[in-house]
């Protein structure tokens, strides 16, 4: 009887064995040697697709900026500009979210990474199209960078330790209930977002009612 044939090595198989590496046990769990031993593979094989684990981790940041909705950017959408950097923020947030070990490699840029460079382009295009300058519509684009991945990187409410003892009233007055935010994360920093993303979005508003577009 033959032997099953084994499934091809592709750069699909790759990113997608990486990506699983990186979201179980983080960005120092890949090696070319655990990937070709996750992956059935010798070594060697995998520099047929990549030449470094750089290039792997590049192609599994761009794995999770292709999932980002760009639907709302999309010249018939009828969302306005500040309706559509809206729920584009969400979208990519929820992404990042879902794949917070690749943040680091992410907030570096998109670089030359197609899908990375698809969200820039359609961000900066919507804003420009939308009757913002071109040089405010670069920092709007680097606003959100900022914003987004920086809320991705990690937990407000578990910077807290969960021992109220550790807030003593004499040296942290206002800190009393601080031990109690890690039981509540997600209302914490669901809420920061959205504060945070709301007062940007009005923020932005009002200088874009000050713009002279004559």
């Amino acid at each position: 009887m033959a032997r099953p044939r084994k499934p091809l090595l592709s750069r699909e198989r790759i990113v997608a064995a990486a990506g699983a590496l990186v979201d179980s046990e983080g960005l120092d769990a890949v090696s070319t040697r655990r990937l070709a031993a996750e992956l059935g593979v010798s070594g060697p094989s995998l520099y047929n697709h990549f030449r470094t684990k750089d290039e792997i981790l590049e192609a599994v940041a761009d794995a999770v900026s292709a999932q980002v909705d760009l639907s709302m950017f999309a010249e018939h959408d009828s969302r306005d500009w500040a309706t559509a950097l809206h729920d584009w923020a969400l979208s990519y947030r929820a992404a990042l979210r879902a794949h917070p070990q690749i943040v680091p490699v992410l907030a570096r840029g998109p670089g030359r990474r197609p899908a990375g460079l698809r969200v820039a382009d359609a961000v900066f295009g919507a804003m420009v199209r939308a009757g913002w300058p071109p040089a405010q519509a670069t920092h709007i684009g680097a606003l959100m960078r900022y914003f987004i991945t920086g809320s991705a990187l990690g937990s407000f409410a578990r910077g807290f330790v969960d021992d109220e003892t550790a807030y003593d009233p004499a040296d942290y007055p206002h800190l009393g209930r601080a031990h109690l935010l890690a039981g509540h994360q997600e209302a914490v920093d669901e809420g920061a977002f959205e504060t945070g993303l709301r007062a940007i979005i009005e923020g932005l508003g009002v200088q874009y009612a000050a713009l002279d577009r004559s």
